[in-house]
Protein backbone atom coordinates (compact mmCIF):
# COMPACT_ATOMS: atom_id res chain seq x y z
CA UNK A 1 0.00 0.00 0.00
CA UNK A 2 1.47 3.34 -1.04
CA UNK A 3 1.48 6.04 1.57
CA UNK A 4 0.15 9.36 0.39
CA UNK A 5 2.63 11.81 1.82
CA UNK A 6 5.78 10.91 -0.09
CA UNK A 7 4.11 12.42 -3.14
CA UNK A 8 2.68 15.41 -1.32
CA UNK A 9 5.91 16.55 0.28
CA UNK A 10 7.67 16.68 -3.07
CA UNK A 11 4.76 18.52 -4.62
CA UNK A 12 3.88 21.31 -2.28
CA UNK A 13 5.58 21.83 1.03
CA UNK A 14 8.72 23.35 2.43
CA UNK A 15 9.80 22.20 5.86
CA UNK A 16 7.93 23.76 8.75
CA UNK A 17 10.07 25.82 11.03
CA UNK A 18 9.25 26.70 14.60
CA UNK A 19 11.48 29.46 15.90
CA UNK A 20 11.02 31.01 19.34
CA UNK A 21 13.28 33.99 19.99
CA UNK A 22 11.88 37.27 21.34
CA UNK A 23 8.20 38.04 22.03
CA UNK A 24 6.33 38.49 18.71
CA UNK A 25 9.47 37.61 16.78
CA UNK A 26 9.64 34.37 18.74
CA UNK A 27 6.49 33.21 16.97
CA UNK A 28 8.09 33.13 13.54
CA UNK A 29 6.59 29.83 12.34
CA UNK A 30 6.36 29.04 8.66
CA UNK A 31 3.40 26.64 8.55
CA UNK A 32 3.54 23.72 6.19
CA UNK A 33 1.92 24.63 2.84
CA UNK A 34 1.99 28.32 3.81
CA UNK A 35 3.48 29.66 0.59
CA UNK A 36 0.90 32.22 -0.52
CA UNK A 37 2.16 34.35 -3.37
CA UNK A 38 5.39 32.43 -3.64
CA UNK A 39 5.00 29.97 -6.46
CA UNK A 40 1.62 28.27 -6.00
CA UNK A 41 -0.84 28.89 -8.82
CA UNK A 42 -4.28 28.63 -7.26
CA UNK A 43 -5.93 28.58 -10.64
CA UNK A 44 -4.62 25.01 -11.04
CA UNK A 45 -7.61 23.67 -9.16
CA UNK A 46 -6.70 20.04 -9.80
CA UNK A 47 -4.04 20.62 -7.15
CA UNK A 48 -6.64 21.47 -4.50
CA UNK A 49 -5.91 18.22 -2.69
CA UNK A 50 -2.23 19.07 -2.30
CA UNK A 51 -2.49 21.10 0.94
CA UNK A 52 -4.55 18.31 2.47
CA UNK A 53 -1.98 15.72 1.49
CA UNK A 54 0.68 17.87 3.10
CA UNK A 55 -1.37 17.98 6.29
CA UNK A 56 -1.70 14.20 6.40
CA UNK A 57 2.05 14.03 5.90
CA UNK A 58 2.67 16.30 8.86
CA UNK A 59 0.27 14.44 11.14
CA UNK A 60 1.78 11.06 10.24
CA UNK A 61 5.29 12.33 10.98
CA UNK A 62 4.55 12.88 14.66
CA UNK A 63 7.72 12.76 16.77
CA UNK A 64 8.18 9.75 19.02
CA UNK A 65 8.00 11.72 22.30
CA UNK A 66 4.39 12.74 21.61
CA UNK A 67 3.06 9.23 22.06
CA UNK A 68 5.24 8.56 25.08
CA UNK A 69 4.27 11.78 26.85
CA UNK A 70 0.59 11.33 26.04
CA UNK A 71 0.33 7.67 26.98
CA UNK A 72 2.54 6.46 29.82
CA UNK A 73 0.95 7.80 33.00
CA UNK A 74 -1.63 5.02 33.41
CA UNK A 75 -1.35 1.89 35.53
CA UNK A 76 -1.01 -0.16 32.35
CA UNK A 77 2.43 1.05 31.27
CA UNK A 78 5.78 2.41 32.47
CA UNK A 79 8.10 4.55 30.30
CA UNK A 80 11.05 2.26 31.18
CA UNK A 81 13.57 4.21 29.14
CA UNK A 82 16.55 6.33 30.09
CA UNK A 83 14.85 9.74 29.89
CA UNK A 84 14.62 11.23 33.38
CA UNK A 85 11.60 13.48 32.67
CA UNK A 86 9.57 10.46 31.54
CA UNK A 87 10.43 8.53 34.69
CA UNK A 88 9.54 11.49 36.90
CA UNK A 89 6.30 12.24 35.06
CA UNK A 90 5.23 8.61 35.31
CA UNK A 91 5.54 9.12 39.06
CA UNK A 92 3.47 12.33 38.74
CA UNK A 93 6.40 14.66 39.36
CA UNK A 94 6.31 17.38 36.70
CA UNK A 95 8.70 20.22 35.91
CA UNK A 96 7.80 23.05 33.50
CA UNK A 97 11.26 22.89 31.94
CA UNK A 98 11.10 19.17 31.07
CA UNK A 99 12.28 18.98 27.47
CA UNK A 100 9.55 16.66 26.25
CA UNK A 101 6.72 18.91 27.40
CA UNK A 102 7.90 21.84 25.31
CA UNK A 103 8.63 19.60 22.33
CA UNK A 104 5.20 17.97 22.40
CA UNK A 105 3.40 21.30 22.85
CA UNK A 106 5.21 22.83 19.88
CA UNK A 107 4.87 19.83 17.59
CA UNK A 108 1.13 19.55 18.14
CA UNK A 109 0.61 23.26 17.60
CA UNK A 110 2.58 23.05 14.38
CA UNK A 111 0.02 20.47 13.25
CA UNK A 112 -2.88 22.72 14.26
CA UNK A 113 -1.44 25.67 12.35
CA UNK A 114 -0.68 23.42 9.40
CA UNK A 115 -4.35 22.40 9.32
CA UNK A 116 -5.47 26.02 9.34
CA UNK A 117 -2.99 26.79 6.57
CA UNK A 118 -4.30 23.88 4.50
CA UNK A 119 -7.85 25.16 4.91
CA UNK A 120 -6.81 28.65 3.83
CA UNK A 121 -5.17 27.28 0.70
CA UNK A 122 -8.07 24.99 -0.17
CA UNK A 123 -10.34 28.02 -0.03
CA UNK A 124 -8.03 29.89 -2.42
CA UNK A 125 -8.21 27.02 -4.89
CA UNK A 126 -11.99 26.93 -4.50
CA UNK A 127 -12.28 30.61 -5.38
CA UNK A 128 -10.82 29.82 -8.79
CA UNK A 129 -12.85 26.68 -9.42
CA UNK A 130 -15.91 26.33 -11.59
CA UNK A 131 -18.56 23.74 -10.89
CA UNK A 132 -18.52 21.20 -8.08
CA UNK A 133 -15.32 20.74 -6.09
CA UNK A 134 -14.17 18.64 -3.14
CA UNK A 135 -13.28 21.75 -1.16
CA UNK A 136 -15.87 21.20 1.56
CA UNK A 137 -14.72 17.61 2.06
CA UNK A 138 -11.05 18.58 2.22
CA UNK A 139 -11.78 21.36 4.73
CA UNK A 140 -13.79 18.92 6.85
CA UNK A 141 -10.88 16.45 6.82
CA UNK A 142 -8.41 19.16 7.82
CA UNK A 143 -10.69 20.24 10.69
CA UNK A 144 -10.97 16.66 11.90
CA UNK A 145 -7.21 16.19 11.93
CA UNK A 146 -6.78 19.54 13.66
CA UNK A 147 -9.31 18.62 16.33
CA UNK A 148 -7.59 15.27 16.91
CA UNK A 149 -4.46 17.18 17.91
CA UNK A 150 -6.39 19.75 19.96
CA UNK A 151 -8.00 16.82 21.77
CA UNK A 152 -4.58 15.47 22.74
CA UNK A 153 -3.32 18.89 23.79
CA UNK A 154 -6.32 19.51 26.03
CA UNK A 155 -6.15 16.08 27.63
CA UNK A 156 -2.55 16.77 28.59
CA UNK A 157 -2.80 20.46 29.56
CA UNK A 158 -6.48 21.14 30.17
CA UNK A 159 -6.96 24.79 29.21
CA UNK A 160 -5.19 25.46 25.93
CA UNK A 161 -4.97 27.89 23.04
CA UNK A 162 -7.32 27.20 20.14
CA UNK A 163 -6.40 29.05 16.93
CA UNK A 164 -9.71 28.52 15.18
CA UNK A 165 -8.97 29.95 11.75
CA UNK A 166 -5.59 31.63 11.58
CA UNK A 167 -2.41 29.91 10.51
CA UNK A 168 -0.37 32.92 11.60
CA UNK A 169 1.74 31.79 14.57
CA UNK A 170 1.98 35.34 15.87
CA UNK A 171 -1.73 35.20 16.61
CA UNK A 172 -1.04 32.67 19.37
CA UNK A 173 0.21 35.58 21.44
CA UNK A 174 -3.24 37.19 21.49
CA UNK A 175 -5.48 34.11 21.81
CA UNK A 176 -6.90 33.52 25.30
CA UNK A 177 -6.84 30.01 26.71
CA UNK A 178 -10.01 27.95 26.52
CA UNK A 179 -10.98 25.69 29.40
CA UNK A 180 -10.83 21.97 28.81
CA UNK A 181 -14.62 21.69 28.74
CA UNK A 182 -14.80 24.53 26.21
CA UNK A 183 -12.23 22.78 24.02
CA UNK A 184 -14.25 19.56 24.10
CA UNK A 185 -17.47 21.42 23.24
CA UNK A 186 -15.60 23.10 20.39
CA UNK A 187 -14.35 19.75 19.06
CA UNK A 188 -17.83 18.22 19.26
CA UNK A 189 -19.31 21.21 17.43
CA UNK A 190 -16.61 21.11 14.74
CA UNK A 191 -17.28 17.43 14.14
CA UNK A 192 -21.00 18.17 13.71
CA UNK A 193 -20.07 20.72 11.05
CA UNK A 194 -17.66 18.32 9.35
CA UNK A 195 -19.96 15.27 9.23
CA UNK A 196 -22.15 16.23 6.22
CA UNK A 197 -19.06 16.80 4.08
CA UNK A 198 -17.06 13.68 4.89
CA UNK A 199 -17.15 10.39 2.95
CA UNK A 200 -19.77 7.95 4.23
CA UNK A 201 -17.45 4.94 4.27
CA UNK A 202 -14.74 3.22 6.24
CA UNK A 203 -11.25 4.71 5.98
CA UNK A 204 -10.07 1.56 4.16
CA UNK A 205 -12.73 2.12 1.48
CA UNK A 206 -11.29 5.44 0.36
CA UNK A 207 -9.46 5.37 -2.96
CA UNK A 208 -8.31 9.01 -3.09
CA UNK A 209 -6.51 8.98 0.27
CA UNK A 210 -6.21 5.41 1.47
CA UNK A 211 -7.08 5.18 5.13
CA UNK A 212 -8.05 8.84 5.28
CA UNK A 213 -10.60 10.52 7.53
CA UNK A 214 -14.29 9.71 6.99
CA UNK A 215 -17.62 10.54 8.61
CA UNK A 216 -17.01 7.80 11.14
CA UNK A 217 -13.63 9.16 12.21
CA UNK A 218 -15.38 12.43 13.02
CA UNK A 219 -18.14 10.63 14.92
CA UNK A 220 -15.52 8.75 16.93
CA UNK A 221 -13.75 11.99 17.83
CA UNK A 222 -17.09 13.56 18.76
CA UNK A 223 -17.77 10.60 21.04
CA UNK A 224 -14.34 10.93 22.68
CA UNK A 225 -14.85 14.65 23.30
CA UNK A 226 -18.25 14.03 24.86
CA UNK A 227 -16.80 11.25 26.98
CA UNK A 228 -14.38 13.78 28.46
CA UNK A 229 -17.39 16.01 29.19
CA UNK A 230 -19.27 13.11 30.78
CA UNK A 231 -22.07 13.83 28.33
CA UNK A 232 -22.96 10.18 28.11
CA UNK A 233 -26.02 10.69 25.93
CA UNK A 234 -23.80 12.48 23.44
CA UNK A 235 -21.41 9.53 23.56
CA UNK A 236 -24.25 7.08 22.98
CA UNK A 237 -25.67 9.07 20.09
CA UNK A 238 -22.34 9.38 18.28
CA UNK A 239 -21.20 5.79 18.78
CA UNK A 240 -24.66 4.46 17.89
CA UNK A 241 -24.35 6.05 14.46
CA UNK A 242 -21.08 4.23 13.89
CA UNK A 243 -22.52 0.91 15.06
CA UNK A 244 -25.76 1.35 13.07
CA UNK A 245 -23.81 1.95 9.87
CA UNK A 246 -22.89 -1.76 9.84
CA UNK A 247 -19.65 -0.77 8.16
CA UNK A 248 -17.29 -1.79 10.96
CA UNK A 249 -16.46 -5.19 12.38
CA UNK A 250 -13.92 -6.47 14.86
CA UNK A 251 -10.91 -7.97 13.13
CA UNK A 252 -11.19 -11.69 13.95
CA UNK A 253 -7.56 -12.21 15.00
CA UNK A 254 -6.61 -9.86 17.85
CA UNK A 255 -2.94 -10.86 17.64
CA UNK A 256 -2.60 -10.03 13.94
CA UNK A 257 -4.68 -6.85 14.16
CA UNK A 258 -1.60 -4.93 15.31
CA UNK A 259 0.67 -6.42 12.66
CA UNK A 260 0.84 -6.45 8.86
CA UNK A 261 -2.36 -8.50 8.30
CA UNK A 262 -4.31 -5.94 10.33
CA UNK A 263 -3.28 -2.92 8.27
CA UNK A 264 -6.39 -1.06 7.10
CA UNK A 265 -8.67 -3.54 8.84
CA UNK A 266 -12.42 -2.95 8.91
CA UNK A 267 -12.01 -2.25 12.63
CA UNK A 268 -9.89 0.86 12.26
CA UNK A 269 -11.47 4.32 12.26
CA UNK A 270 -8.22 6.28 12.39
CA UNK A 271 -4.92 4.76 11.38
CA UNK A 272 -1.65 6.46 10.45
CA UNK A 273 -0.31 5.03 7.21
CA UNK A 274 3.27 3.88 6.59
CA UNK A 275 4.86 1.79 3.89
CA UNK A 276 8.15 0.48 2.52
CA UNK A 277 6.39 -0.24 -0.79
CA UNK A 278 7.22 -3.94 -0.50
CA UNK A 279 10.78 -3.28 -1.63
CA UNK A 280 14.05 -4.22 0.06
CA UNK A 281 15.56 -0.79 -0.52
CA UNK A 282 14.52 2.67 -1.58
CA UNK A 283 11.91 5.05 -0.31
CA UNK A 284 9.92 4.23 2.78
CA UNK A 285 7.66 6.06 5.19
CA UNK A 286 8.12 4.67 8.67
CA UNK A 287 7.19 5.64 12.19
CA UNK A 288 10.05 5.57 14.72
CA UNK A 289 9.10 2.24 16.27
CA UNK A 290 12.58 1.97 17.81
CA UNK A 291 11.21 3.45 21.04
CA UNK A 292 9.21 0.24 21.56
CA UNK A 293 11.86 -2.16 20.32
CA UNK A 294 13.96 -4.52 22.43
CA UNK A 295 17.33 -3.45 23.69
CA UNK A 296 18.37 -7.11 23.44
CA UNK A 297 16.70 -9.93 21.49
CA UNK A 298 17.27 -12.84 19.19
CA UNK A 299 15.00 -12.26 16.22
CA UNK A 300 13.78 -15.15 14.11
CA UNK A 301 15.12 -13.27 11.08
CA UNK A 302 18.81 -12.70 11.57
CA UNK A 303 19.82 -9.05 11.31
CA UNK A 304 16.44 -7.59 12.26
CA UNK A 305 16.99 -4.44 14.29
CA UNK A 306 15.99 -3.79 17.88
CA UNK A 307 15.31 -0.58 19.71
CA UNK A 308 15.56 1.53 22.85
CA UNK A 309 13.59 -0.53 25.35
CA UNK A 310 10.96 2.08 26.24
CA UNK A 311 7.27 1.51 27.10
CA UNK A 312 6.86 -1.36 29.53
CA UNK A 313 3.54 -2.99 30.49
CA UNK A 314 3.14 -3.02 34.26
CA UNK A 315 3.18 -6.04 36.54
CA UNK A 316 -0.23 -4.84 37.74
CA UNK A 317 -1.62 -5.19 34.23
CA UNK A 318 -0.12 -8.65 33.70
CA UNK A 319 -1.61 -9.94 36.95
CA UNK A 320 -4.96 -8.32 36.16
CA UNK A 321 -5.07 -10.16 32.84
CA UNK A 322 -4.04 -13.50 34.34
CA UNK A 323 -6.71 -13.14 37.02
CA UNK A 324 -9.32 -12.71 34.28
CA UNK A 325 -8.21 -15.80 32.42
CA UNK A 326 -7.09 -13.72 29.42
CA UNK A 327 -5.20 -15.52 26.68
CA UNK A 328 -5.04 -13.88 23.24
CA UNK A 329 -5.20 -10.32 24.56
CA UNK A 330 -2.45 -10.90 27.11
CA UNK A 331 -0.23 -12.70 24.61
CA UNK A 332 -0.76 -9.85 22.14
CA UNK A 333 -0.31 -6.98 24.58
CA UNK A 334 2.74 -8.13 26.56
CA UNK A 335 6.14 -9.39 25.47
CA UNK A 336 7.91 -11.23 28.28
CA UNK A 337 11.56 -11.46 29.26
CA UNK A 338 12.66 -14.42 31.34
CA UNK A 339 13.46 -12.04 34.18
CA UNK A 340 9.91 -10.73 34.01
CA UNK A 341 8.52 -14.25 34.08
CA UNK A 342 10.67 -15.13 37.07
CA UNK A 343 9.53 -12.03 38.93
CA UNK A 344 5.93 -12.87 38.09
CA UNK A 345 6.36 -16.41 39.38
CA UNK A 346 7.69 -15.00 42.64
CA UNK A 347 4.44 -13.11 43.15
CA UNK A 348 1.96 -14.79 45.49
CA UNK A 349 -0.55 -16.78 43.50
CA UNK A 350 1.37 -16.66 40.20
CA UNK A 351 3.91 -19.46 40.63
CA UNK A 352 2.60 -21.10 37.47
CA UNK A 353 1.43 -19.41 34.29
CA UNK A 354 0.01 -20.51 30.93
CA UNK A 355 2.40 -21.73 28.24
CA UNK A 356 2.06 -18.56 26.16
CA UNK A 357 3.75 -16.63 28.97
CA UNK A 358 7.14 -17.12 27.39
CA UNK A 359 10.08 -15.01 26.28
CA UNK A 360 9.68 -16.55 22.82
CA UNK A 361 6.79 -15.20 20.78
CA UNK A 362 4.64 -17.41 18.61
CA UNK A 363 6.61 -15.98 15.64
CA UNK A 364 9.94 -17.14 17.04
CA UNK A 365 11.43 -13.87 18.30
CA UNK A 366 13.20 -14.27 21.65
CA UNK A 367 13.12 -11.42 24.20
CA UNK A 368 16.32 -11.25 26.23
CA UNK A 369 16.66 -9.82 29.72
CA UNK A 370 17.40 -6.12 29.89
CA UNK A 371 18.17 -3.70 32.70
CA UNK A 372 15.47 -1.23 31.63
CA UNK A 373 12.42 -3.44 31.48
CA UNK A 374 10.90 -6.81 32.33
CA UNK A 375 8.08 -6.64 29.76
CA UNK A 376 7.49 -4.77 26.52
CA UNK A 377 4.44 -3.72 24.54
CA UNK A 378 3.27 -6.34 22.08
CA UNK A 379 0.84 -3.95 20.42
CA UNK A 380 3.84 -2.02 19.10
CA UNK A 381 5.69 -5.15 18.00
CA UNK A 382 6.11 -6.41 14.46
CA UNK A 383 7.46 -9.97 14.22
CA UNK A 384 10.74 -10.09 12.37
CA UNK A 385 9.23 -12.67 10.00
CA UNK A 386 6.75 -9.98 8.85
CA UNK A 387 9.46 -7.54 7.82
CA UNK A 388 9.77 -6.98 4.10
CA UNK A 389 12.85 -9.01 3.07
CA UNK A 390 15.81 -6.66 3.08
CA UNK A 391 14.31 -4.26 5.61
CA UNK A 392 15.77 -4.48 9.10
CA UNK A 393 14.40 -1.46 11.02
CA UNK A 394 12.19 -2.44 13.95
CA UNK A 395 8.53 -2.27 12.95
CA UNK A 396 9.23 -1.24 9.36
CA UNK A 397 6.02 -1.21 7.26
CA UNK A 398 3.76 -1.26 10.35
CA UNK A 399 0.85 1.20 10.58
CA UNK A 400 -0.13 3.04 13.78
CA UNK A 401 -3.74 2.45 14.84
CA UNK A 402 -5.35 5.36 16.71
CA UNK A 403 -9.09 4.59 17.08
CA UNK A 404 -10.64 1.12 16.86
CA UNK A 405 -14.20 -0.15 16.63
CA UNK A 406 -13.78 -2.07 19.89
CA UNK A 407 -13.29 1.27 21.64
CA UNK A 408 -16.50 2.54 20.02
CA UNK A 409 -18.43 -0.47 21.34
CA UNK A 410 -17.03 -0.03 24.83
CA UNK A 411 -17.69 3.72 24.91
CA UNK A 412 -21.26 2.99 23.86
CA UNK A 413 -21.60 0.37 26.60
CA UNK A 414 -20.20 2.71 29.24
CA UNK A 415 -22.58 5.47 28.19
CA UNK A 416 -25.53 3.13 28.70
CA UNK A 417 -24.31 2.02 32.13
CA UNK A 418 -23.99 5.71 33.02
CA UNK A 419 -27.67 6.34 32.26
CA UNK A 420 -27.76 7.15 28.56
CA UNK A 421 -30.31 5.53 26.27
CA UNK A 422 -29.19 3.47 23.30
CA UNK A 423 -30.70 2.79 19.93
CA UNK A 424 -28.69 -0.08 18.47
CA UNK A 425 -27.38 -2.57 21.05
CA UNK A 426 -27.65 -3.19 24.75
CA UNK A 427 -24.61 -2.62 26.92
CA UNK A 428 -24.33 -6.39 27.34
CA UNK A 429 -24.34 -6.95 23.59
CA UNK A 430 -21.66 -4.31 22.96
CA UNK A 431 -19.34 -5.66 25.65
CA UNK A 432 -19.89 -9.27 24.66
CA UNK A 433 -18.92 -8.60 21.06
CA UNK A 434 -15.51 -7.51 22.35
CA UNK A 435 -15.28 -10.39 24.82
CA UNK A 436 -16.20 -12.99 22.20
CA UNK A 437 -13.14 -12.11 20.13
CA UNK A 438 -11.05 -12.50 23.28
CA UNK A 439 -12.51 -16.00 23.78
CA UNK A 440 -14.23 -14.98 27.03
CA UNK A 441 -17.70 -15.95 28.18
CA UNK A 442 -20.60 -13.50 27.86
CA UNK A 443 -21.64 -11.20 30.70
CA UNK A 444 -25.13 -10.24 31.77
CA UNK A 445 -26.19 -6.99 33.39
CA UNK A 446 -22.83 -5.28 32.86
CA UNK A 447 -21.89 -2.43 35.17
CA UNK A 448 -19.69 0.60 34.58
CA UNK A 449 -16.89 -1.09 36.53
CA UNK A 450 -17.09 -4.14 34.29
CA UNK A 451 -16.93 -1.94 31.20
CA UNK A 452 -13.84 -0.23 32.64
CA UNK A 453 -12.23 -3.61 33.25
CA UNK A 454 -13.00 -4.55 29.66
CA UNK A 455 -11.43 -1.34 28.41
CA UNK A 456 -8.37 -2.01 30.57
CA UNK A 457 -8.01 -5.48 29.04
CA UNK A 458 -8.76 -4.41 25.47
CA UNK A 459 -7.09 -1.01 25.14
CA UNK A 460 -4.04 -1.14 27.41
CA UNK A 461 -0.91 0.52 26.00
CA UNK A 462 -3.07 2.39 23.45
CA UNK A 463 -3.09 6.20 23.47
CA UNK A 464 -3.29 6.60 27.24
CA UNK A 465 -6.89 5.39 27.34
CA UNK A 466 -6.54 3.86 30.78
CA UNK A 467 -5.09 7.00 32.40
CA UNK A 468 -7.71 9.32 30.97
CA UNK A 469 -10.53 6.93 31.92
CA UNK A 470 -9.36 6.75 35.52
CA UNK A 471 -8.95 10.53 35.69
CA UNK A 472 -12.41 11.12 34.23
CA UNK A 473 -14.03 8.73 36.71
CA UNK A 474 -11.87 10.03 39.59
CA UNK A 475 -10.57 6.54 40.30
CA UNK A 476 -7.32 7.95 41.57
CA UNK A 477 -6.57 4.93 43.73
CA UNK A 478 -6.05 2.85 40.57
CA UNK A 479 -3.30 5.26 39.50
CA UNK A 480 -1.70 5.12 42.96
CA UNK A 481 0.14 1.84 42.54
CA UNK A 482 3.63 0.43 43.02
CA UNK A 483 4.72 3.34 45.18
CA UNK A 484 3.03 6.10 43.18
CA UNK A 485 0.55 8.54 44.68
CA UNK A 486 -1.84 10.26 42.29
CA UNK A 487 -3.89 13.29 43.28
CA UNK A 488 -6.24 15.53 41.32
CA UNK A 489 -3.64 18.29 41.00
CA UNK A 490 -1.55 15.90 38.84
CA UNK A 491 -4.14 15.49 36.08
CA UNK A 492 -2.55 18.08 33.81
CA UNK A 493 1.04 18.78 32.89
CA UNK A 494 2.33 22.28 33.70
CA UNK A 495 2.63 24.59 30.74
CA UNK A 496 6.16 24.37 29.32
CA UNK A 497 8.27 27.18 30.73
CA UNK A 498 9.45 28.46 27.32
CA UNK A 499 5.80 28.91 26.29
CA UNK A 500 4.89 30.62 29.57
CA UNK A 501 7.76 33.03 28.99
CA UNK A 502 6.45 33.70 25.51
CA UNK A 503 2.68 33.78 25.86
CA UNK A 504 0.98 36.00 28.42
CA UNK A 505 -2.24 33.99 28.22
CA UNK A 506 -0.49 31.01 29.85
CA UNK A 507 0.39 32.92 33.00
CA UNK A 508 -1.50 31.67 36.04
Amino acid sequence: MKRIYHYSIKLVIPAMLLIYTACQDKLDIQPENKTFGSGIDYTLTNNMISPLLGLYAKVYEFPWEIYQTYSYRGDDVNPAGDQAPFIHQDNFSYAPDDWNLDGVWRDLYVNVLTANSAIEQIKLYAQNATGTTNADQYIAEANTLKCWDLFKLSRMWGAILVPKTSSNPSDLASIPVMSKDSVMYYISDQMDKALPNLPDMRPNQRTDITGGVTKYTALALKALANLELKNYQGVSDATAQIIASNKFTLYPDFYELFKIPGKLADENLLEYQYSDYGAATGNQERYLWDQFGPGEWTPAVSGAGGGWGFYEPTMKYVKFMLDRGETIRLETSVLFTQRGIDLLHNQSGYSTTPAFVSNTTRDGDIWSNHVRYIFQSGKHYLPSIQLTPGRTDYGSNKNFICIRYSEILLMYAEALTQGATGTVLTADQAVNLVRARAHLTALSGVTTNQVMDEKFAELAMEWGTRFYDMVRLEKYSELSYEGRTFTADKIFYPYPQPEVDLLNSLHN
